[in-house]
């Protein structure tokens, strides 16, 4: 099977953070070993998984690393994968904030009086591999859990993650291990270093703890330290450990008081949210006229592509309205409608029957596997994502390669009219905040691997009177649902009060109510 050129996952922190992490897996591996670090590392890092092979030379294989990673980061490596972090950060030093390897050595093979797997043995590896590729995994693995409690257990784990490797990679990588030496790059790195050992590798002899203090005496910043009763597989073997290891090397710090909008509590909850939409699905279609305006104009924007996509996200489907025009654009795609109101997806069910999939689903934490679409349209719903980092992350982890998002939201300025009457009538929070264009531009510059381009327009609507616009929100589900609107029902007065201070916007045709509506395509090179 053909080798994958290098692939990144990048996931953001579950809260706002500075700190990012670049995890690279070892020989004959797959990011999939981090996985069982992610709930602690992303409670506090920004996670970006790395999937490489050795079928290029290490500089060109860390150039790929680097086109994907973010612009600086803590570099972790586990086994073959140090030696990669270590290149990494020596070819890009301005690049990397730290380093990190996890039961690695700096020189695989064994040389003169530096400790290593023998080379007769790594010999015997690439012979075995040449005839017989299968059981020299099997080897390598039972190797890498010698010593471990659960010795086949974690073997069926590293099995289930050996399946992505031909056998000229595979060749490769054992041609990495026997000849690539990080002894010289290590005393001279200016970031901070940490390397991890486990008192019971089989492939990592114990004493390499003693040599590589030796090395790095003088060394600002570097330390070693030897996990006792450990196995190779320290990130599947001993998962919290690591990840708590991590924290405390990096000393992760929260994040400072510069927060936006995007850094604070989200002003509407996603339950809120869900719950407001789900009531109204019935009678959504009856008054969003606005909400077909603007998605007309989002797919005029956008031709159909010149390669058909093969899976096609409707996110924020609603009650599945664009479905019809989606899949007769792209009749061969799988269609997924996906909406984080459960009521808005069990009507879209019953109008839509032809729909292939009907998801729930958080669009900051999307329910799908990394790389699995190929186009996603979303017509008015990103304004109710109040993380854009996140958004944009989850957005890059599901895109394939040359996928990219078309999408609509909407901005600060919307219903500005409304927000102005209700402020002179008793100063309270009657009308939800949207993010601004910077926000998300900058949100988006900030996820490694997607290029973001923005444009915008207003929309004006008229009124009769300003109580039309008020019921037609309410129908929508989209009433003022933030967290710091007036506590219980307004009173008459108030309304009354809102009405008259509306009527100084009155123009001949109406009443004005201006949507501040932003297109923007998401690319994923």
């Amino acid at each position: 099977m053909p080798d994958v050129p290098v692939t990144a996952e990048y996931l953001r922190a579950n809260q706002p953070s500075s700190v990012d992490l670049v995890l690279l897996h070892g020989w004959a591996g797959s990011s999939d070993c981090w996985r069982p670090l992610l709930a602690a590392l992303r409670g506090w890092a920004n996670v970006t998984l790395i999937d490489w092979r050795p079928v290029a030379s290490v500089h060109e294989v860390v150039d790929q690393v680097l086109a994907l990673a973010p612009s600086r980061a803590v570099y972790v490596g586990w086994s073959l994968g140090g030696q990669l972090a270590a290149a990494l950060a020596t070819q890009a030093p301005q690049r990397a904030s730290g380093l990190v390897t996890v039961a690695s050595n700096p020189r695989f093979s064994a040389e003169g009086s530096w400790p290593g797997v023998a080379p007769p043995e790594l010999a015997s590896f690439q012979h075995e591999l040449a005839r017989n590729p299968a059981r020299t995994l099997r080897r390598f693995i039972t190797l890498q859990c010698q010593g471990h409690a659960e010795e086949r257990a974690l073997a069926r784990q590293l099995a289930a993650q050996s399946t992505g490797w031909s056998t000229p990679a595979l060749a490769a990588g054992l041609q990495w291990l026997a000849e690539l030496d990080m002894r010289s790059v290590l005393p001279a790195l200016t970031c901070p270093q940490q390397h991890l050992l486990a008192g019971a590798d089989a492939l990592v002899p114990d004493v390499i703890g003693e040599r590589l203090r030796e090395l790095l005496a003088g060394t600002a910043a570097a330390s070693v330290e030897t996990w006792p009763g450990t196995c190779h597989a320290l990130p599947l073997a001993a998962p919290v450990a690591l990840a708590s290891a991590l924290q405390r090397i990096v000393a992760y710090e929260a994040p400072g008081t510069e927060a936006t909008l995007a850094a604070q509590q989200a002003p509407v909850s996603k339950q809120a949210i869900a719950q407001s939409f789900s009531r109204a699905a019935p009678r959504y279609d009856s008054v969003a006229a606005l909400q077909r305006d603007v998605g007309e104009r989002l797919l005029r924007l956008h031709p159909p592509l010149g390669s058909p996509p093969a899976t096609v996200l409707d996110l924020g489907c609603g009650t599945g309205y664009f479905q019809p025009q989606l899949a007769a654009r792209y009749p061969e795609a799988d269609y997924i409608g996906l909406d984080l109101a459960q009521g808005m997806l069990s009507w879209a069910r019953t109008q839509h029957p032809e729909g292939t999939a009907w998801v729930a689903g958080d669009a900051e934490a999307l329910p799908l596997a990394a790389g699995s679409i190929d186009l996603v349209f979303s017509s008015l719903a990103f304004q109710w994502c109040y993380r854009p980092d996140l958004l944009f992350a989850e957005l890059a982890r599901v895109l394939a390669a040359g996928g990219r998002c078309f999408f609509s939201s909407l901005g600060p300025a919307t219903l500005h009219e409304l927000r102005q009457a209700w402020a002179a009538a008793d100063g309270g929070q009657h009308v939800n905040d949207f993010l601004p264009p910077a926000l998300l531009q900058a949100a988006a510059d900030a996820t490694p691997g997607v290029r973001l381009t923005l444009q915008s327009e207003r929309i004006v609507l008229r009124y009769d009177k300003a109580t039309e616009l008020l019921h037609e929100l309410k129908t929508l589900g989209a009433h003022n649902m933030n967290s710091k609107r007036p506590s219980g029902l307004t009173g008459r007065q108030r309304l009354a009060a809102m009405v008259r201070a509306y009527e100084t916007w009155r123009e001949p045709s109406g009443l004005p109510a201006t949507y501040d509506v932003i297109y923007g395509t998401l690319e994923k090179p």
